[in-house]
């Protein structure tokens, strides 16, 4: 509890000193920034039409249909990567006696979350509002329609060329993997119960308003034109600070460092890491929302980084402990994944490699040597990779921005501000959520319970 209360006095403290940086800035260059340069004796060009506020009702004739397939494609490819590839590549990580209970967390919350993001989230997400939060005007998708005989149909003031549903499913599978994440932190020790309603209420309370404050354009991160692509603040940053927070409120596995807690079956982890992998195309390179050139840029650099960091940390381990683990190839894979999420839309082969070098050594180090130093138990590094991986993507995409590319302005201060504000509100509200829950209905299993395993112990199954 100590080390939970120093770090978020420490994030805090930095979060703190960053509003001197939180100066209002578009994201992209003002429509009227080239006419400034017109001689004064030139008329002035009409200002460009102001683009919708809101989501809105449209003629059929104004939908896509290559972009809609596409978004159809990449949703199905992010749904896929949290079941079946989170629940494999965290499944094979844990104890024989536990893969059952971790892929129904996965299962599980792939429900909740569904239910959940067509009720109110998605609401509270991308509909105008606050700088914090958005409205309920979708309210259980109210107001959302397709209209057969009138040929008609309602479009996100975000996404004007695909239907509202497509753009509302993508951004549902965004905010069901990021939650999701979060379980690789207390496996083997959290009652499901527990867990339902965390994820039930951090999904409300933590993910919706993140994404609205990053991706609406009411939001304040939108304001301030802090990038993120696709998720590297919004999930991994998010969701790898909740997941530091519950390993450390939860305590370590009966055993931790001094019994063998090696995964049971590693194939199972290359699988679901592979998913993962293939998956990452519909999340960096769907994050567009068209089929179009930067969509195909995004899923480039997506591979070139992703490729650069498994090398990276698979080397990195060959010279620190003399052989090359596959674990450690695949974590390595995920790292590069996480990291470039932030920029996938932003930068260039170029950067894209420097941002993959630098997650595959700082996420190794992080997921061994940091967390042996600090004693926390992150079971299966959900910090290590994601919240670190997140930081350093964030960060990287401040000074690796291509202006030619994105369109916008880079500033390693502005994303230091949203990196450390994120770390703030996420550490503290899943502390409070947690808190709530631990006094209310308990977090953790029982010693005993622990020792039969979660399988038995909680769904009264195994794997023989």
């Amino acid at each position: 509890m100590k080390n939970l209360i120093a770090l978020l006095a420490l994030v805090g403290a930095f979060s703190l000193a960053a509003p001197a940086i939180a100066q209002d800035k578009p994201a992209a260059p003002a429509p009227a920034a080239a006419a400034a340069a017109t001689p004064a004796a030139a008329p002035a060009a009409a200002p460009a039409p102001a683009g919708p506020a809101a989501p809105e009702l449209v003629d059929v004739s104004k939908i896509n249909s290559g972009d809609t397939a596409w978004m159809l494609t990449a949703t199905a490819l992010v749904l896929l990567m949290t079941i079946p590839g989170l629940a494999l590549f965290y499944g094979g990580m844990v104890r024989k006696k536990n893969v059952l209970a971790t892929l129904m967390q996965s299962f599980a919350i792939t429900c909740l979350v569904t239910v959940i993001w067509v009720v109110a989230g998605y609401s509270l997400a991308f509909t105008p509002g606050s700088g914090f939060v958005g409205g309920m005007s979708r309210f259980f998708l109210s107001g959302m329609a397709y209209m057969h005989d009138a040929n008609k149909v309602t479009v996100s003031h975000l996404a004007g060329t695909i239907p509202e549903s497509v753009f509302m499913m993508f951004q549902m599978t965004f905010a069901i993997i990021t939650p999701a994440l979060i379980t690789g932190a207390f496996a083997d020790r959290m009652k499901f119960s527990a867990m339902m309603w965390f994820m039930g209420l951090w999904s409300l309370i933590v993910y919706s308003p993140i994404a609205h404050m990053m991706w609406e354009p009411t939001g304040t991160f939108a304001k301030m034109g802090i990038l993120d692509f696709a998720g590297g603040t919004v999930v991994h940053i998010n969701a790898g600070i909740a997941a530091l927070v519950c390993a450390l409120m939860l305590g370590k596995r009966l055993g931790y460092g001094k019994e063998a807690m090696a995964p049971h079956n590693v194939v199972l982890t290359v699988i679901g890491a592979s998913l993962l992998w293939v998956g990452w195309f519909g999340f960096n390179a769907g994050s567009g929302l068209a089929a179009d050139g930067r969509d195909g840029m995004a899923m480039l650099v997506t591979q070139f980084a992703t490729a650069a960091a498994a090398l990276t940390w698979m080397f990195t381990e060959w010279m620190a402990k003399g052989k090359p683990s596959v674990l450690g190839i695949a974590s390595g894979a995920v790292a590069g994944l996480v990291a470039i999420t932030p920029a996938s839309g932003f930068v260039d082969p170029s950067g894209a490699l420097i941002i993959g070098i630098a997650a595959g050594v700082i996420c190794f180090f992080a997921s061994t040597s940091v967390k042996k130093a600090f004693g926390y138990d992150d079971s299966l590094d959900a910090f290590g990779v994601h919240c670190v991986g997140g930081i350093v993507g964030a960060l990287l995409t401040g000074v690796l921005n291509v202006k030619q590319i994105s369109g916008a302005d880079g500033s390693l201060l502005t994303q230091f501000y949203g990196v450390m504000t994120t770390l703030l509100y996420s550490g503290i509200m899943s502390f409070i959520i947690l808190k709530v829950l631990d006094v209310t209905i308990g977090l953790r299993v029982s010693a005993d319970e622990e020792r039969e395993g979660l399988d038995l112990a909680l769904h009264g199954e195994k794997v023989e």
